[in-house]
């Protein structure tokens, strides 16, 4: 049995423009393989991850205190402490969550690690690829990359 406290972990953090926000890997810290578990902490004004969606992971966000959205395939909704959002692992699982909230927005976010998996980014017209180590995984990948969706080539050199 892996077991971690999440006061025993250091944050790590992540500032790109509108994403900003603070993340402990619970998951990975107590050797989980499988399913992975993160503690996310964004300030009030910032956002998550860009807008995505996993074509091989399903992932779930619990609100643990604050309040903000989440932006989904459907609508955006408002979030508070207690909610819960399953996100599935196709286009209808689309997402990101936006701390437009006063105080500090924290959640828990839990996916399945499968791999290889595809992530998509619909607003900036791009794909990820993930062999070896699922996103969000440390392992070793042996192809990975970030791709326009609308950049095509033949299965044959000369097409």
């Amino acid at each position: 049995m892996g077991h971690v406290n999440e006061a025993e972990l250091e944050w790590s953090e992540l500032e790109r423009g509108e994403t900003t926000f603070r993340r402990k890997q619970l998951g990975e810290a107590a050797g989980g393989q499988r399913i992975g578990c993160s503690l996310y902490e964004l300030p009030a004004g910032h956002k998550s991850w860009p807008y995505h969606y996993h074509t091989a992971n399903e992932e779930a966000i619990y609100v643990l205190a604050g309040e903000g959205s989440v932006r989904c395939a459907d609508d955006t909704h408002r979030l508070e402490a207690g909610d819960y959002v399953a996100l599935p692992a196709d286009s209808s699982g689309g997402h990101r969550v936006i701390n437009d909230g006063e105080e500090p927005l924290r959640y828990l976010a839990v996916s399945t690690m499968n791999e290889p998996d595809v992530t998509v980014y619909p607003d900036s017209n791009r794909f990820g690829v993930f062999v070896g180590s699922p996103p969000g995984g440390r392992g070793e990948r042996s192809l990975s990359g970030f791709y326009d969706l609308d950049e095509t080539v033949g299965y044959w050199d000369e097409e």
